[in-house]
């Protein structure tokens, strides 16, 4: 059917479609400048002749980043890093927000346990109590260094329970009437369901594992165990000259500040990049059905 609309209906629609057109413009720019300091000679950046587009085009910011293996080695420890942490974060995050998504009369401790995880939110206990926590359990210069300490992020946990409670409680007592209990209830319904809101939390663990950097700095003793955030830090940002060959040293004559924090950044965002279009089209449902309720 088609919808007949007002004159000044009409032209609120087209000003929105216009507004949001010149929002996504100004969200690209930065990044197109970005891409274009990176492609730049280091003299053309350091005097800003670049907008966006490459003056003087050269690949030595990439090159300078990508020629060492302690760069592929980097990305070795991150991706390893995303995977475990990502599944141990959505395993985790299920199992707290199904029992929190009950009422009380179902599970009488609920709000306390439910404040108990936002106090975390408010209130940590600082980096020197967590740094001695890492290093008493043994888990310091690790993977697990890595993971575990956000291993539950809360406010995941916060928009998955609300997604679940917004699910049809017939479907819960329907399970418990054909037998099945709380484990097949949750992971043969709650979750199948809960793919807008699970697609969601995945993207936020990811982007967050994937941008991380100064835990790797605190938690890891060696450079061969830098994941790649940690790495680029590091070599390209504080320019730390031990990790730096002295083969290198010539490369270091045409990279500056700019380039190579310019590649930086686009090195880091480009998995994002590439990730976010196939989740996309549940990310805002997920946030808007896993947002608070009543």
């Amino acid at each position: 059917m088609v919808e007949h609309y007002s004159f000044s209906r009409r032209i609120f629609i087209g000003f929105n479609y216009l507004f949001l057109c010149l929002l996504s413009v100004i969200c690209l720019l930065p990044l197109i400048h970005v891409l274009a300091v990176s492609f730049s000679s280091s003299g053309a950046a350091q005097a800003g002749f670049v907008k966006f587009w490459p003056v003087e085009f050269t690949l030595s910011s990439y090159e300078f980043v990508l020629k060492k293996p302690a760069f592929f080695n980097s990305i070795l420890v991150t991706l390893q890093r995303v995977g475990i942490g990502v599944v141990v974060n959505m395993v985790l995050t299920i199992m707290v927000a199904y029992p929190l998504a009950k009422d009380n009369r179902k599970f009488p401790l609920r709000t306390f346990y439910a404040w108990l995880f936002v106090v975390t939110i408010l209130f940590s206990g600082g980096l020197i109590p967590l740094y001695m926590t890492i290093k008493y359990t043994g888990i310091m210069d690790t993977i697990w260094a890595l993971v575990l300490p956000s291993a539950v992020p809360v406010f995941n946990v916060i928009l998955l329970l609300n997604f679940f409670r917004g699910l049809p409680k017939e479907l819960e007592e329907a399970a418990f009437i054909d037998g099945a209990g709380h484990w097949t209830t949750l992971w043969r319904i709650f979750v199948p369901l809960s793919l807008p809101a699970l697609a969601t939390i995945t993207l936020f663990a990811t982007v967050n594992h994937w941008n991380s950097w100064f835990d790797g700095l605190i938690f890891m003793n060696s450079p061969d165990h830098y994941p790649l955030q940690s790495y680029l830090q590091t070599v390209v940002i504080n320019r730390d000259l031990s990790l730096v060959s002295s083969a290198d040293m010539a490369s270091l004559a045409e990279v500056n500040d700019r380039t190579a924090k310019a590649a930086q950044i686009f090195l880091g965002a480009l998995p994002i990049l590439i990730v976010y279009p196939f989740l996309q089209r549940f990310f805002m449902k997920g946030i808007v059905l896993g947002s608070v309720k009543e």
